[in-house]
C-alpha cells in the first residue's frame, strides 16, 4: 500500500471541501510558474515588453520562463500568487470539494452506480457555481500576471490588493466579474475534463482490479484527467485570458474577443500556450488529486 489507507467511513462534505481547497493551494505553489508562462504566451501579441528598440518574444515554455527570470527576476514567476491562492481556496473548495455531494443529487434513487450523465451535470454545476463566487480572484490573478510584462512606467497595479481596488474604481464592480461567461464555459469544460475523467479512470482501474486505491492509481487517473482537460479547454482558456486582461472597451464582449483572435491568429491561436497549459494542468492535477486523496484520509483518521 502506498500512502494512507482509505477510511472505513466515507469523508464528509466538510472534509472534502477543506481538503480540496488545501490540495489546490499545494498544487498552485508547485506549478504557478507554468501558469504564469501560459498566461504570457496566451496574451502574446497584445502585451509587449520593450527591450531597447525591439520587443521581446516569448518562445516556448522554458524560453518564456528563462526570459522572465533574466528580464524581470525570479520573483516574476510568482506574480499574482496571492490572488491565485485566494482563488483556489474559494474556487477549488466548491468545484472539487462539493462534486461528490452534487453527483449524488443527480443520481437516481436506488441506482447501483453513478452514470456518466450525473457526473457531467455535477461537474458543470460545481464549476459554474465556483466561477460565480471566485471570479474576482481569477481576474486579478490574470491581470497581475500580465501586469509584470509591462515596463515599470506602464504597470497598472502595485500589488494584489491595489489591483482589486484599481479595477473596482476604474471599471466598477462589474470589472471584477469581467469574463464571467467565458470563464463559466471554460470551467464547466475543465471541471468535466478533470473530475469526470479522473472519476471514470479511477473507477475503471479499481473495477478491473488493475490497481488498488493508492497513490499510483491516483497518479494515473490524474495525469489522464489533466491531458483531457487541456485538450478540450484550451480554446476557451485563451479567449478567457485575453478578455479578462483587456483594457476597457478593447472588446465589446467575449464573442468579439474570440473573433478578433480568430482573425489575427487563425485556429492555431486557440491553442496558444498549449504546451505550458498541459504541463501546468497535468502536473497540477497530479499534485492536487494525490494531495486531495491523502488529505481526506488524514483528516478522517484524525477525527475521534
Amino acid at each position: 500500500m502506498v500512502g494512507l489507507k482509505p477510511p472505513e467511513a466515507p469523508p464528509t462534505a466538510a472534509v472534502k471541501f477543506v481538503s480540496a481547497g488545501t490540495a489546490a493551494c499545494i498544487a498552485d505553489l508547485c506549478t504557478f510558474p507554468l501558469d504564469t508562462a501560459k498566461v504570457r504566451l496566451q496574451i502574446q501579441g497584445e502585451v509587449r515588453i520593450p527591450r531597447s528598440t525591439c520587443a521581446v518574444e516569448y518562445r516556448g515554455v522554458f524560453g518564456t520562463l528563462s526570459t522572465m527570470v533574466r528580464m524581470e527576476g525570479p520573483r516574476s514567476l510568482y506574480s499574482g500568487l496571492a490572488a491565485g491562492l485566494q482563488r483556489q481556496m474559494s474556487f477549488a473548495s466548491i468545484r472539487i470539494g462539493l462534486y461528490d455531494s452534487v453527483k449524488q443529487l443527480y443520481t437516481p434513487k436506488g441506482a447501483e452506480s453513478t452514470g456518466l450523465t450525473a457526473r457531467v451535470l455535477a461537474g458543470c454545476t460545481t464549476g459554474a457555481v465556483a466561477v460565480m463566487c471566485a471570479q474576482p480572484t481569477d481576474v486579478v490573478k490574470v491581470r497581475f500576471q500580465a501586469n509584470r510584462a509591462l515596463p515599470d512606467c506602464a504597470r497598472r497595479y502595485n500589488g494584489t490588493v491595489d489591483a482589486y481596488r484599481t479595477i473596482a474604481r476604474e471599471e466598477g464592480v462589474r470589472g471584477l466579474w469581467r469574463g464571467t461567461l467565458p470563464n463559466i464555459a471554460r470551467n464547466a469544460i475543465v471541471n468535466c475534463g478533470e473530475l469526470v475523467t479522473y472519476d471514470l479512470i479511477k473507477d475503471a482501474l479499481l473495477r478491473g482490479h488493475l490497481m488498488t486505491d493508492n497513490v499510483p492509481c491516483h497518479f494515473v487517473a490524474a495525469f489522464g484527467a489533466g491531458f483531457c482537460a487541456t485538450v478540450v479547454a484550451s480554446p476557451v482558456d485563451v479567449v478567457k485570458t485575453r478578455y479578462m486582461n483587456a483594457s476597457p472597451g478593447q472588446y465589446r464582449n467575449a464573442l468579439s474577443c474570440l473573433l478578433a483572435l480568430l482573425m489575427q491568429d487563425g485556429l492555431a491561436g486557440f491553442y496558444k500556450g498549449f504546451v505550458p497549459s498541459f504541463l501546468r494542468l497535468g502536473s497540477w492535477n497530479v499534485v492536487m488529486f494525490i494531495s486531495y486523496e491523502q488529505l481526506q484520509r488524514a483528516m478522517a483518521l484524525a477525527r475521534p
